[in-house]
């Protein structure tokens, strides 16, 4: 079996659930090293055993909460001293708030979750961008959609993730005389456990999910590993690719839909 990411060292933010997990999960099948962190310890010593177990590769949880700088500081140098290099970053974690109007939105919660969603990609890349440039590496930003089509009641959540993109794009221009490529992939609805939760939320959890699912042209949502796969395409193969936004969306920006948000005024 061909492993398409030997012996390389990959850094995972929130990589120990949704589509982190799937992320880290593929690279560690073909060969990477990986190193993962999340806030809570459980969900990523599990996975660590398990990984650890079938190989080929291996992986070390590291419990760091990424909006705090010392923390992510401390990942990318618990990386190193494991590990000895780092090839890749993959900025992941982050957080969908429940959907709410703008104007019951606080400014404190949006600086909150542009610290979160945003800030958290920009300190973790600048800490680790000396060693990816030693290594001509590559770093992935975990973007959304929504960061291009919009998405209602979540105008927060949105901009975060519009930055991200353009973030992408600036990063890809700066690090290019390094050889260090930057690139974006902006996942569709992705069955994880947070969009089961945010579904639970609602009045019929079901019809949510089949409404998640029918908004794809492909009738389905994507998976954690299908998320993975196309990580590791843009760390392990597309080496002429860099400031690009992967859409990973099943076609979900593409034909018309019932789109109104018209009250009728019709009783």
């Amino acid at each position: 079996m061909s492993l398409r990411y030997h012996n390389k060292v990959a850094v995972v933010t929130g990589g120990s659930k949704g589509i982190g997990r799937g992320i880290v999960r593929v690279f560690v099948e073909n060969g990477a090293k990986v190193a993962f962190c999340a806030r809570e310890s459980a969900a990523g010593e599990a996975l660590e055993t398990e990984l650890n177990k079938t190989g080929p590769g291996s992986c070390k949880f590291v419990k760091s909460d990424i909006s705090k700088e010392e923390d992510i500081k401390r990942l990318i140098a618990v990386t190193v001293e494991q590990f000895g290099h780092i090839d890749c970053l993959v900025n992941n974690a982050g957080w969908h708030p429940p959907h709410k109007p703008t104007d019951d939105t606080t400014a404190e919660e949006f600086r909150d979750l542009l610290n979160l969603n945003l800030v958290s990609y920009f300190l973790a890349s600048k800490y680790v961008l000396p060693y990816l440039r030693e290594r001509q590496g590559n770093i992935i930003n975990i973007s959304s959609l929504v960061g291009t089509i919009g998405q209602k009641d979540a105008a927060p959540y949105v901009a975060t993730k519009g930055a991200i993109i353009s973030m992408t794009k600036a990063m890809a221009v700066d690090e290019s005389r390094y050889n260090v490529r930057v690139n974006c992939i902006s996942p569709g609805n992705v069955i994880t456990p947070l969009w089961e939760e945010l579904a639970a939320q609602t009045p019929d959890t079901a019809a949510t999910i089949k409404m998640g699912e029918n908004a794809q042209l492909m009738g389905r949502m994507g998976t954690e590993a299908e998320c993975g796969l196309a990580a590791l395409y843009l760390a392990a193969e597309a080496t002429f690719c860099t400031g690009i936004d992967l859409l990973l969306s099943g076609g979900a920006e593409l034909n018309y839909g019932f789109k109104s948000q018209i009250q009728s005024s019709q009783s």
